[in-house]
């Protein structure tokens, strides 16, 4: 038996020996000394033994086991040290490194033209006004000039709560508002919103969208002027190089009525797919105001006079950074907001 635990002991030190690891050297323990290890299993025998060699037996396996418990906190104690080494190592900074830069929001292209809009707008002395989003009938349609009779007034085209509440289709009706208040001092003011028509989602058309309309009112008001103002603002937002163009146009609260085209600004006016080879695009809407429009301000038409334009910036927006659907602006994606950074 004195050569079975001799043997053991052997063994034992020769796998601690071995080791290189904290987790094989709780293997070793639990291979010799744990409660089914080898040195345990000859504790089991001493009862088979004689009461002579009992003692002598039990003392020769105390002996062995302190030995291996000791050897095995030795290389533990070692094993640590060096593992802790390496966990430093690996874990250690060089400061010398350049830093991660955090990812940070951005502002969504519709805020970014808004504030370009409004600051462009600004410089030229105008304020800024906004109007509630739920309409009745009078401001969105009656008051200007907007008949009975109009399609726009259809269900097909209006979103509705009952025959006199509506949600907005577009930002004009903060234009009367804002003459009830200001009449009879001058306006030149700025209306940005968001409005709301019944349409189908697609790749230029959205039931929900954003506009920014503006109004100037005062004694001697020239269409001149309003062709100063729309030449300024294309210049400010697409680049000094671009050109505009007004065409005849009809609108029930301007009068005359002009659509305003700036030069291509993908391909400079020369004519590509996108302008469909004329050399414009289409921005926006204007005129004169309406006797009418006047009138319903608290405005005298014989004394006043005014102009009156409108744009919606998703679309600039979809011009300005070449932006192929209008669904885009809409769904979040992080991948596409994060080019605006």
């Amino acid at each position: 038996m004195q050569d079975s635990i001799n043997k053991i002991k052997i063994n034992a030190l020769l796998e601690i020996e071995k080791a290189n690891d904290s987790k094989r050297l709780d293997e070793i323990r639990i291979q010799f000394l744990g409660k089914k290890g080898e040195l345990t299993g000859i504790l089991k025998t001493l009862g088979s033994l004689s009461a002579d060699e009992r003692p002598k037996i039990g003392a020769i396996v105390n002996t062995v086991r302190n030995e291996i418990e000791n050897e095995l906190n030795r290389a533990l104690d070692k094993i640590k040290g060096y593992e802790l080494n390496k966990q430093f190592e690996n874990e250690k900074i060089d400061i010398t490194l350049k830093g991660r830069a955090p990812f940070t929001g951005t502002r969504h292209p519709l805020r970014v033209i808004f504030d370009d809009m409004e600051e462009i707008f600004l410089g030229m002395g105008f304020t800024i006004a906004e109007g509630p989003e739920i309409e009745n009938d009078y401001y969105n349609f009656e008051a200007l000039n907007i008949p009975a009779s109009h399609p726009a007034r259809d269900a097909q085209d209006t979103l509705y709560f009952d025959n006199n509440l509506l949600l907005r289709t577009h930002t004009s009706p903060v234009q009367i508002r804002t003459m009830e208040k200001m009449n009879p001092d001058p306006i030149r003011a700025i209306f940005p919103g968001r409005v709301y028509r019944r349409d189908t989602i697609d790749a230029t058309h959205s039931p929900q969208f954003h506009q920014v309309e503006g109004l100037i009112v005062d004694k001697n008001v020239k269409f001149s002027d309003l062709i100063g103002v729309l030449e300024l603002f294309v210049k400010k937002m697409f680049g000094e190089d671009r050109k505009i163009r007004l065409r005849p146009g009809f609108f029930p609260f301007t009068e005359p009525s002009a659509e305003v085209d700036v030069s291509c600004i993908m391909c400079g006016g020369k004519g590509c797919g996108v302008c469909k080879n004329s050399g414009w695009l289409e921005i926006l809407g204007s005129g004169t105001v309406h006797p009418n429009v006047l009138k319903y301000g608290g405005y005298d038409p014989e004394i006043f006079t005014g102009y009156a334009f409108g744009m919606g910036v998703d679309r600039i927006a979809m011009l300005k950074y070449r932006i192929p659907d209008i669904r885009l602006l809409y769904e979040n994606d992080i991948r596409f907001l994060h080019q605006f950074r």
